[in-house]
């Protein structure tokens, strides 16, 4: 089959402009093609711009174990909605990722309920080196330097020392230094107040364990990515690192900071906490020169009823697939980035750290995983509309200008002004290593 996308504004990897886009069998033929070239399917995208699908590299979709909160098919039915093709999920469901039988599973229950593409991180442990040397359908290797579920909590030094020695497979972090925010909630006997998980993991703990994050992959020449990167100091000390070294920034720590837990309360409590003014601003300066090359949700979601208790016993996380895209158009909108910047962190980088064939650009032989935005659409964010399980977001009420309003997934369309194709399901993401 045959579709043919004419009259947008194409974002490709060089330059933006009105071209016209041939997608056969689900791959893109060509990027110039005649406004009448024979199609099965003509889809007229003007007053609209098209760009990659947008890659998530960091979510918790909860499947298996957790499903109360999301599944897969709510969570991708929110990714189409938002714009998302292509996510990477993180080892944290009960049964745990940590092992390659685990990971396959996984895997299998992907390729009967997602609507877009997917991934999954295999989980690393102390005990289990040999899983990690055996993994081949993964991204790679996740880490929790910092608390986690059952035993994914990886501290003792001798065992980083081996993961990062040992293993050949792209490493990416959970950075917070676990014996200072135990001190730090000791301190603060365990705190009583959802600002205090800000104090409990504050800037100090993310530092010190991204630096020795860090400090391991530089001595061991491996590819290290920090996830959720929450701090001006952070920014700041990764200005210096090599090559190997990339970083990622979440919506919350961009638009959210300590002023507002008087507003949203536990709603954004996360790991890594919220932070301050200052360390918002720090982070969107490392994202625009280019020290943080990734935008990512790490969407983990969890019910209202669970939210609402009382701090410490509220879980950390927040939902965000469905609004993330939406978020950066709108700082496009207001001048702060520019559209091509959008694309690069959320699309071409993830692409590229992660080694995924195929995704990330509109280019001659790439999967046709596809967004058409219509810059100037403005709407109000609201609970009642969002398609994640969990029923919420941190960003009702807002007004966001700059929409996905048409998403395909390897040439076919899944979301359509707010309607689903859910005859369509997304593909195993591949890797070239």
């Amino acid at each position: 089959m045959k579709t043919l996308i004419r009259n947008a504004t194409v974002a490709l990897p060089d330059e933006i402009g009105q071209f016209n886009v041939l997608i056969e069998n689900g791959t893109i033929i060509d990027v110039s093609a005649s406004a009448s070239a024979t199609a099965d399917e003509v889809i007229d995208a003007k007053g609209l711009h098209l760009i990659p699908g947008v890659i998530d590299d960091q979510v918790h979709f909860r499947e298996p174990g957790l499903t109360h909160k999301e599944d897969l098919l709510t969570a991708t039915r929110a990714c189409a909605k938002g714009g998302v093709t292509s996510f990477l999920e993180m080892p944290n469901t009960k049964p745990t990722t940590t092992s390659v039988t685990a990971l396959h599973d996984k895997l299998a229950i992907a390729a009967g309920k997602c609507l877009v593409n997917y991934g999954f991180y295999i989980g690393a442990t102390p005990t289990n080196l040999a899983e990690l040397q055996n993994a081949t359908r993964t991204p790679g290797i996740k880490i929790f330097i910092g608390s986690s579920t059952g035993d994914l909590l990886v501290d003792e030094q001798s065992a980083l020392e081996r993961i990062f020695g040992e293993t050949t497979l792209p490493i990416c972090a959970h950075c917070e230094d676990e014996s200072t925010v135990r001190a730090n909630a000791a301190a603060l006997n365990g705190g009583k107040d959802v600002a205090d998980h800000s104090r409990i993991r504050d800037n100090r703990a993310a530092l010190i364990a991204t630096k020795r994050a860090v400090d391991l992959a530089e001595r061991h020449k491996h590819q290290f990515h920090v996830l959720h990167v929450s701090t001006a100091e952070e920014v700041e000390f990764l200005r210096g690192t090599s090559d190997l070294i990339s970083a990622e920034a979440c919506p919350h720590h961009l638009f959210f900071s300590l002023d507002d837990y008087a507003r949203l309360g536990t709603l954004i409590q996360m790991n890594p906490s919220i932070k301050s003014k200052a360390d918002t601003e720090g982070v969107w300066k490392g994202l625009l020169d280019g020290t943080i090359e990734v935008i990512a949700t790490d969407h983990a979601p969890h019910t209202l009823e669970e939210k609402r208790q009382p701090y410490p016993k509220s879980p950390s996380g927040l939902p965000a697939v469905e609004n993330s895209l939406a978020l950066m158009l709108n700082e496009v909108a207001h001048g702060r980035c520019l559209l091509s910047q959008v694309v690069s962190w959320m699309c071409e980088a993830p692409a590229r750290i992660w080694h995924m064939k195929g995704k990330g650009a509109i280019r001659v032989g790439y999967d046709a995983d596809l967004v058409l935005v219509d810059l100037n659409k403005t709407v109000e964010v609201r609970n009642e509309d969002q398609l994640t399980k969990c029923g919420w977001t941190p960003w009702h009420g807002t007004t966001l200008t700059g929409w996905p309003v048409r998403t395909l997934v390897m040439g076919r369309t899944v979301f359509l002004n707010g309607q689903l194709d859910e005859s369509q399901c997304g593909s195993e993401i591949q890797y070239s290593r």
